[in-house]
């Protein structure tokens, strides 16, 4: 990993619509490429009564060896407390989320979007399914490679945004 920064880790909150597949799935990696460096979070704008993370994104992490302790769907409501941790770095992983009016984050957090297709959304077997989780898991990696391995400079509060907004995995 490229220089660590002199500060404590940056917070990094990761947001779709019902926190079960896309952005639990960015939470788990990052904490898992990101020791020191990073520190994830999840929530989504309107997670389901008793939602719970999907057990095929569960399945995937475990099967790529990321843990999955810890993990649960929770409301963004949970961030705008005054108790929540800070956040640095807000992405949102679905167009549905990133089109909703997000609540006040304390600390005026860089913002980006990285849209991904709902992978809880595929229909077939179960191997087929676990496939596009698996494949969410593998789009959501490339970016979290390049975020990851950005020097230090590039994650200063000032361009921390427009560089989580110009990571292209292409």
């Amino acid at each position: 990993m490229p220089d660590m920064p002199d500060t404590q880790a940056l917070n990094v909150l990761f947001l779709c619509t019902h926190n079960s597949a896309r952005s639990i799935l960015a939470e788990a990696l990052l904490n898992d490429l990101g020791v020191g460096r990073f520190r994830a979070f999840s929530a989504g704008s309107s997670p389901r009564e008793n939602q719970k993370p999907n057990p095929l994104a569960l399945e995937v992490l475990a099967n790529a060896g990321i843990g999955t302790s810890g993990l649960r769907s929770k409301s963004w409501d949970e961030f705008g407390r005054a108790d929540a941790p800070h956040m640095d770095l807000v992405i949102t992983v679905c167009d549905n989320a990133a089109g909703e009016a997000c609540p006040y984050w304390p600390g005026r957090p860089a913002t980006a979007h990285w849209g991904y297709p709902d992978p809880s959304e595929v229909d077939g077997t179960h191997e087929q399914r676990l496939e596009a989780f698996r494949q969410t898991l593998h789009a959501i990696r490339r970016r979290l490679d390049l975020l990851v391995n950005l020097p230090s400079a590039s994650l200063e509060r000032m361009v921390l945004e427009s560089t989580a907004r110009s990571l292209s995995t292409s």
